[in-house]
């Protein structure tokens, strides 16, 4: 089976584990439909009813399932339906045909009901095939014109019954006998509407049109009990094109509801607790805050995360995970009042919402109440884990007054509760946003960002062959937008990292990214290019890091040669002996160093004939004063004299002007990296760059090309 991560990546994997049991458990055919028209989930029956393998139906868009003479209409029918996307039950629509594999056309029905996934909306569509349905109306048509009315009858698998002009059944099938548990000889005779059930009358306009369009209503059994079923009423025509009755064809539907139920219960519950989901949540915050602003009261927000949730998962698997969470949910709901809200935002994270509070001390006491009943641990598959909850609290409308704002804040105030040490609660407070405080909130934010894997990203930055104009390389620079604080630069978060011991784990996901992506870059384009990674000294320490190297090379199959190590002058200095140890392992491996922002610090060329280093990058500062002072361009100079007599090349950072360029190419440098030849870009730009630059040497970055500076 194709997991569901690998098409909808913002699905966890309990939520994709429980969506794929609730679609193959389902009578009908399930197909599920990214934005873009790709089917990105389907389940045995879809398979059965086109014909198509699951790898198949996974490559294609729906509109392939849709016959050529269809497909136009049913696009722009679906690019208006996902501007304001809504549930729409089966029966609404007629004449659609789906394609099977063998070129056959197959008439069906679908419903429509749509799913929202972490940020990203997709549309469920149930599907069933109506060819049985058609057939019992086109036989009846006939039936109705000839002397073997009786035994068509008889044969129809749907429930037929036949009425004169004025309702009363003059015939039934042996299929209405077993849906209804009447004999024919008890409902011939009987009004049509008599079969209804009384939650369902439909009064003296029972016919609707007889227009054979289906209607869901109920039939009531002879037992009393309800039966809800699809009806379509036609009439019956003779030669002369006389109407001369009715046909009544109805069929149970009960797995079609129950279907469409289940599917409009995970629209607004989280798959695994049954709680309600952010999207609940976000309509319940509207409402309460409404009414708080009518009546002057509060709204109280509790954010409730999971301590250490990490660990139960890495140490004891996924499963005691959401046994885990499971129990959390049960102990929130067990203290929740009969107005409070508990929802489960993903992940480990949980919500409570306290409506129509009065004053902030009943908030408080509130919580005194909940945390002296949660037990600070449970027992999952006979282990004792903890379950401690770090909670951050915002309050409409002191600390926001839209849903957004309240989460926001909540979840900056429960960042400080986990940075206090953990199982702590935290009321937000303004000064949490400022700058000074904002070490402990970042430092607590890229921890579950780390976590997430969600809020993290890499962009690459071209190295520039300063002889050809080729790009070359591309040096990997991480990137990161918080749920909690909004974009953060570099500049803020990797001091952070480092201060906080996070940057040898985010290096390690640096790396392993980088190198995937250079992989799919390499494969794509046929061209050699490298990427470059830089390495803390924190991350060059561990005993591990020489393996986490290999482990994300083999990982990725990305040759050792095309990974290049940016490492730092003090990292050869700190202890020279176990540094030389590691260098010479890499070496071997087939990677190259790379020392970066050299002459900045030691500025020690007599160290690099004892390290086996490959390249140096000239500090951006001398780059940047290289037009205003000879002594930068003197260090400049002596710098690639003596590298290029050591076998190393060389390359500039900082890289701006056109004048900075034409020098450094004219003393021989190697490459050029900054803005002058392009700022960072995501994988997807990159490679589009790159595919599209294939074969085209010059370009305007270009110093190589004649007219340059023309142009």
């Amino acid at each position: 089976m194709v997991a569901i991560e690998d098409r909808v990546p913002s699905a966890s994997e309990e939520e994709a584990s429980r969506l794929r049991l609730i679609l193959e458990a389902t009578p009908n055919a399930m197909v599920m439909v990214g934005g873009d028209g790709r089917i990105v989930l389907v389940n045995g029956q879809a398979e059965e009813l086109f014909g198509f393998g699951r790898a198949d139906l996974l490559s294609m868009r729906v509109e392939q399932l849709i016959p050529q003479r269809s497909r136009r209409a049913h696009l722009r029918y679906r690019t208006s339906y996902q501007a304001e996307s809504a549930a729409r039950p089966m029966g609404a629509g007629r004449d659609l045909y789906g394609l099977r594999s063998d070129g056959t056309e197959v008439p069906i029905e679908i419903g429509l009901n749509p799913i929202v996934i972490g940020e990203e909306k997709f549309v469920l569509a149930s599907v069933i095939d109506i060819s049985e349905r058609l057939a019992v109306q086109d036989a009846l048509a006939v039936a109705g014109k000839d002397s073997l009315r009786r035994s068509i009858l008889a044969s129809m698998p749907c429930s037929v019954l036949v009425t004169d002009l004025e309702g009363r059944i003059v015939a039934a099938n042996p299929a209405t006998e077993r849906l209804l548990g009447h004999s024919e000889s008890a409902l011939l005779g009987r009004p049509l509407t008599t079969v209804y059930a009384p939650s369902h009358v439909v009064g003296q306009d029972w016919t609707r049109g007889a227009d054979g369009e289906e209607c869901e209503l109920g039939y009531r059994r002879r037992d009393g009990s309800e039966v809800t079923v699809g009806e379509a009423i036609t009439p019956v025509v003779d030669e002369a094109g006389q109407a001369s009755g009715y046909l009544a064809v109805a069929f149970d539907i009960t797995k079609r509801l129950e279907v469409r139920a289940r599917v409009a219960y995970l629209a607004d519950h989280d798959a695994l607790t049954g709680l309600p989901n952010r999207s609940m949540l976000t309509q319940h915050l509207v409402e309460s805050i409404a009414t708080a602003e009518r009546n002057g009261s509060k709204v109280a927000l509790l954010l409730l995360d999971v301590d250490h949730f990490k660990r139960v998962n890495d140490s004891l698997g996924h499963h005691a995970g959401d046994r885990l969470l499971l129990r959390v949910a049960e102990q929130l709901a067990e203290v929740s009042g009969e107005k409070d809200l508990v929802a489960r935002l993903g992940g480990d994270e949980f919500v409570m919402v306290f409506s129509e509070v009065g004053d902030l001390q009943e908030v408080r006491d509130r919580i005194k109440d909940i945390a002296a009943v949660l037990p600070t641990s449970v027992m999952v598959n006979n282990h004792e884990v903890l379950a401690t909850v770090s909670v951050g609290c915002a309050v409409y409308p002191d600390h926001g007054e839209t849903p957004s704002n309240l989460l926001k804040n909540a979840d900056v105030a429960m960042y400080r509760a986990k940075a206090a040490g953990r199982n702590n609660v935290r009321w937000f407070q303004t000064e949490m946003l400022i700058d000074s405080n904002e070490k402990l909130v970042l430092s607590a934010s890229l921890r579950h960002a780390l976590e997430r894997d969600d809020e993290l990203s890499v962009v690459y930055q071209p190295q520039v062959s300063l002889a050809t104009g080729e790009v070359v390389a591309y040096e990997a620079l991480a990137r990161w937008n918080s749920r909690s604080v909004g974009q953060v630069p570099p500049d803020r978060f990797i001091p952070v990292a480092e201060d906080s011991g996070l940057i040898a784990e985010l290096g390690g996901w640096v790396l392993r990214r980088a190198c995937q992506d250079a992989a799919a870059l390499r494969r794509a384009s046929g061209l050699p290019l490298r990427i470059a990674v830089n390495v803390s000294p924190r991350q060059f320490a561990r005993k591990s890091w020489v393996g986490e190297v290999q482990a994300a090379l083999d990982a990725a199959s990305l040759p050792a040669s095309a990974l290049e190590l940016e490492i730092t002058e003090g990292i050869l200095m700190n202890d020279d002996h176990d540094a030389l140890a590691v260098l010479h392992t890499l070496k071997e491996i087939g990677t190259r160093i790379v020392v970066d922002d050299f002459g900045q610090g030691y500025s020690s060329l007599a160290y690099l004939t004892r390290f086996p280093v490959d390249k140096l990058k000239i500090d951006r500062e001398f780059v940047r004063r290289l037009t205003t002072t000879d002594a930068d361009a003197a260090v400049i100079d002596a710098i690639l004299a003596m590298a290029h007599a050591l076998g190393m090349s060389v390359a500039a950072e900082g890289v701006e002007t056109v004048e900075q360029a034409r020098y450094l190419r004219g003393k021989g440098c190697d490459k050029g990296q900054g803005f002058f030849y392009g700022e960072g870009a995501p994988f997807d730009e990159v490679l589009t760059r790159t595919l599209a630059s294939i074969g085209q040497v010059g370009d305007v970055r270009d110093l190589g090309a004649e007219g340059r500076e023309q142009s």
